[in-house]
């Protein structure tokens, strides 16, 4: 698994555990033993995103809003409403990462985590996000 796969990972546990408990993030990661065992990249990585996505938690909610319309998010499944925020903090504050490869790694990280119909769902949103904000500019 890549080192970028390991730190997405890692951020949905802690993002899914904050959600959860609204637990400080730095206790969090000091008492989470894969978040110790990881390599100092993987953390510094994972980290980032953790505290991107939490920072632009709002916009991020309103973006997903605006992509499942026919859902509201306190219905999503948690793991999969997570996947989507780490996704769509990417998408939208990490130009240089192409959108192809986040779509992916969401998936890929859906179907590891999530329900059977994970993957697919979270590909359609996402796939539509991209398409909704190409269409815009």
């Amino acid at each position: 698994m890549g080192m970028r796969r390991r730190a997405r990972e890692l951020a949905l546990q802690l993002l899914y555990q904050h959600e959860h408990t609204k637990a400080d993030l730095e206790v969090m990661q000091h008492d989470f033993d894969e978040w110790i065992g990881a390599a100092p990249e993987v953390r510094e990585f994972a980290d980032f995103l953790l505290r991107g996505t939490l920072a632009h938690l709002d916009e991020l909610d309103a973006e997903l809003a605006r992509q499942t319309a026919n859902w509201r998010l306190e219905r999503l499944a948690a793991v999969d409403r997570n996947i989507l925020r780490l996704a769509m903090f990417e998408l939208i504050h990490e130009p240089d990462i192409p959108p192809p490869v986040v779509i992916d790694e969401a998936i890929e990280i859906a179907k590891k985590f999530g329900a059977e119909e994970s993957g697919r769902f979270v590909n359609g949103v996402l796939d539509g996000f991209v398409r909704r904000r190409r269409e815009a500019r």
